[in-house]
C-alpha cells in the first residue's frame, strides 16, 4: 500500500524528518518493514505551510521514486516548515500519475491516506456522485483515496473533521456491502489544515495498517537526556507515522485499532473512531 508521516512543531528542514532518521520515510521506500509491500515506488508527495503563512500549503509530487529523486533531495535540505506531510505510494490498482499522488490538497486542506477501497472499480460511480457538484470539478486524479478526501470536505470537514471522516466512512462501507463487498474500507487517514493534524486508523475488518504517534518530548527529555535532537525542539513537537523512523526505546506508541488522534497546542488526545452510518 503506502506509507506517510505528518511532522507538527518546532520549524526543522524537511531533510531532518526525511532523511536522516535511521529508518526514514526514504528508508521506507525501499525497505518497508511493516508495510504490505516492502518497496514503496510508484510516486511521492511533500506538502508543507510556509511560516509566514498557513493559508495554502505548498505541495511537490513526482510519478518516480523517492530514494532517487534529486529535486526531493535539494528542496529538503532548503525548506523549513513547522507543519509538512509527506507520502511515499504503492498502488492498489490506479495509474501511476502525478495527479494520483498524495497529499491531496484543497485550499488549507491537505489529507493523505494508507489502505484502500475494496473493490473500489464497482462504487467509485456510486461515491463520486454523493461528491459535492461545487467541489467535483476540482479532483484531478483517479485514486479512491481522493474520492475520499472529496467526501469528507462534501460531508463537513472545515466544521467538524472527525464527523465529516465518520460520515465519509459511514457512506463508503454502505456502497460497498450494496456491492457485496464484506470488508469495503481499509485506512489510515492524515489530514490537517496548517493548525491542527488528525490522525485516523480504522479498518472495516478490524485488522487497519500500522500507524503510530511519537511520545512527548518532555517524557522523552527524562528518558534520554543525551539526545541532542529532543533540546532542539519544543515540548509541541509531534510526528505521527506509519512505522516508526528508529529504535529509540520509548519513542513510539501505536495508534489504537479504531481510533483517532489530534494534534494541536496543548494536549494531544485519542478518541473512539465510529463510522457514522450513511
Amino acid at each position: 500500500m503506502c506509507r506517510w508521516l505528518a511532522y507538527s512543531g518546532t520549524p526543522l528542514l524537511l531533510d531532518t524528518i526525511l532523511y536522516k532518521p535511521a529508518h526514514s520515510l526514504i528508508d521506507q521506500s525501499l525497505h518497508s518493514r511493516l508495510g504490505v509491500e516492502t518497496t514503496n515506488g510508484d510516486g511521492f508527495g511533500v506538502g508543507w505551510y510556509a511560516q509566514e503563512s498557513i493559508d495554502t500549503p505548498a505541495l511537490f509530487r513526482d510519478v518516480g521514486p523517492a530514494w532517487n529523486n534529486r529535486n526531493l533531495r535539494e528542496i529538503a535540505d532548503h525548506v523549513r516548515s513547522p507543519l509538512f506531510f509527506a507520502h511515499i505510494r504503492a498502488t492498489t490498482g490506479t495509474a501511476v500519475q502525478q495527479t494520483n499522488c498524495h497529499p491531496f490538497r484543497h485550499g488549507r486542506w491537505m489529507w493523505m491516506h494508507n489502505g484502500a477501497i475494496t473493490g473500489f472499480h464497482l462504487v467509485r460511480r456510486d461515491l463520486s456522485l454523493l461528491v459535492d457538484p461545487g467541489l467535483y470539478s476540482d479532483m484531478e486524479g483517479t485514486t479512491d483515496s481522493e474520492v475520499m478526501f472529496y467526501l469528507a470536505l462534501t460531508f463537513g470537514l472545515d466544521q467538524d473533521p472527525p464527523g465529516a471522516v465518520s460520515r465519509m466512512v459511514g457512506a463508503v462501507e454502505r456502497s460497498g456491502r450494496d456491492h457485496g463487498v464484506e470488508f469495503p474500507l481499509q485506512m489510515t487517514i492524515g489530514v490537517t489544515d496548517g493548525e491542527r493534524v488528525w490522525a485516523f486508523r480504522y479498518s472495516s475488518q478490524g485488522a487497519s495498517r500500522t500507524l503510530f504517534f511519537s511520545t512527548r518530548v518532555d517524557t522523552l527529555r527524562k528518558l534520554h537526556p543525551d539526545a541532542a535532537f529532543l533540546r532542539e525542539v519544543s515540548d509541541e513537537t509531534r510526528l505521527i507515522v506509519s512505522e516508526p523512523l528508529g529504535d529509540l526505546p520509548g519513542a513510539w506508541n501505536e495508534v489504537p485499532e479504531s481510533s483517532y488522534g489530534v494534534v494541536e497546542a496543548g494536549s494531544d488526545e485519542l478518541y473512539p473512531f465510529v463510522p457514522e452510518p450513511a
